[in-house]
């Protein structure tokens, strides 16, 4: 069996209550300082918050402003644009009118006011789409009727029965149009 020595045994020194009760008022004393500390930084953390909710609120308020905004300028940009469509389609109309009370032939006229709204509705960005002997393209064409032709390639439009329009590039209405088989 080992030996066992004394130091083993022995007591440590007893420590003086005074001195542990100092050293326990220190370590108090030492985190109260901390959770100070932390409380001073945990404030700082809350009102950068706050700013920051402040600053997200403020920039949420002026997108909606900004939307709204932009909403009521398209409103009046359209409204705009109609009034200035509609009084340029006025003379037209004044004419048509015309026509109806005049006696004879009225074909001229009809032709000289049809002439006028092609040129105004040009002015707006309007042209017919071009379909007879063109290629069929979906994209301006609606075929209603396929035919069966020997003067013709295939997919190539014989004829237009109702005319499309394109809008600044864009297709409004496709041409109605008979297709060779």
């Amino acid at each position: 069996m080992p030996e066992l020595d004394d130091e083993a045994f022995e007591e440590e020194p007893e420590a003086d209550p005074e001195e542990e009760a100092e050293l326990a008022r220190e370590e108090i004393i030492a985190e109260r300082e901390k959770i100070i500390a932390l409380g001073a930084e945990l404030e700082t953390a809350r009102r950068e918050r706050d700013g920051y909710l402040d600053d997200m609120r403020r920039m949420k308020a002026e997108m909606e402003n900004s939307r709204k905004r932009m909403e009521r300028d398209r409103a009046r940009f359209v409204q705009s644009a109609s009034e200035r469509l509609v009084r340029e389609l006025l003379p037209v109309l004044d004419n048509l009118d015309r026509a109806l009370v005049a006696e004879g032939d009225i074909r001229e006229g009809v032709r000289a006011t049809r002439d006028q709204l092609v040129s105004i509705l040009e002015g707006q960005g309007l042209t017919p789409v071009d379909s007879d002997g063109a290629s069929f393209d979906p994209s301006v064409h609606e075929a209603v009727m396929g035919q069966p032709s020997d003067e013709h390639e295939e997919d190539t439009v014989i004829q237009t029965l109702e005319r499309g329009y394109m809008l600044n590039g864009r297709a409004i209405r496709p041409a109605k149009v008979i297709v060779a088989k």
